[in-house]
């Protein structure tokens, strides 16, 4: 491994469920503002969640206790969050003068 390479954190499922959420949140605009960060984006928003949600559906049954909580949590909050982005109403476009 060079001296630039960072390291990878191990593939787990709470690796897995952590970073779909960051997805979905940043595609909420909640994530931190940095230049060249992607537009909020309702729709794939919606992708990410619907993708934690069909996890928690195939994987049921099969998860530990703190990884079904820590799955039904962050689905239960994107949803929230996604209910309360489309609630907030829509910045006008901006007129050139």
């Amino acid at each position: 491994m060079s001296e630039r390479e960072t390291p990878l954190p191990p593939p787990t499922f709470e690796f897995l469920v952590l970073s779909l959420r960051m997805q979905a949140e940043m595609s909420l605009g909640l994530g931190p503002e940095m230049e060249g960060a992607p537009p909020k984006d309702l729709r794939v928003a919606r992708h990410f969640i619907d993708l934690l949600a069909l996890l928690q559906d195939k994987c049921k049954g099969n998860l530990s206790l703190e990884e079904q909580r820590l799955l039904d949590n962050t689905v239960t909050e994107l949803r929230f969050r996604f209910i309360q982005a489309q609630q907030e109403p829509q910045a006008p476009p901006v007129q050139n003068g």
